[in-house]
């Protein structure tokens, strides 16, 4: 009777892990609940199972000089002089266990990385949960967006009038090198007699 009881619940263990849904697909352009940019959501170019964001619009794209706005609070200096339009704020999200993808994400506002959940319960609708510290948190909803606005980029990530991955999401990752091929061992010298 336990051999039944125990194959029982290891076949409903099987069952509910494989009836497990990924999460939606949060792929699209979603103006943020501030109303101060569009954020193109997608596949990483270099992760297919990871989901990568960019600012593709700007409600205030220049400074007050009327200059191009850029990256001057972030904590990385090479990255401070980078336009704030088009750079990647979505960090490689991946699905988590709560059908939602989990990471970290960038505020342009005060050059900081957020520990974040983004996921989707109504078609038009995608949710932001923020962390910093794991107990400083924050929530929006993101709405979807199909038009689009003067100002906008709308070519493909890396492309001219496209957003810009992060280095490290640009690019496939690079497969290991190959253990180096044996050289053949030279032959031995035959002894002199």
């Amino acid at each position: 009777m336990m051999k039944v009881l125990t194959g029982a619940l290891v076949a409903l263990g099987l069952s509910s892990g494989a009836a497990l849904a990924a999460p939606k697909d949060p792929s699209g352009t979603w103006l943020t609940e501030d109303g101060r940019a569009r954020i193109r959501v997608e596949k990483c170019p270099s992760r297919a199972d990871r989901i990568c964001g960019y600012a593709v619009w700007l409600k205030t794209p220049n400074d007050d000089k009327g200059q191009p706005r850029v990256d001057f609070k972030n904590a990385d200096a090479k990255k401070r002089g980078r336009p704030s339009l088009g750079h990647q704020l979505i960090m490689g999200l991946k699905a988590n266990a709560d059908n939602r993808y989990e990471g970290q994400i960038y505020n342009a506002d005060d050059g900081k990385l957020y520990d974040v959940s983004i996921w989707t319960e109504e078609p038009g609708e995608l949710n932001i949960r923020g962390c910093l510290m794991g107990f400083l948190c924050g929530s929006q909803t993101w709405t979807r967006v199909s038009d689009t606005v003067p100002g906008q980029l709308t070519g493909p990530t890396g492309a001219p009038n496209g957003p810009r991955a992060d280095a490290e999401w640009a690019a496939a990752p690079k497969p290991a090198p190959a253990a180096a091929a044996a050289k053949p061992a030279a032959p031995a010298a035959a002894p002199k007699p």
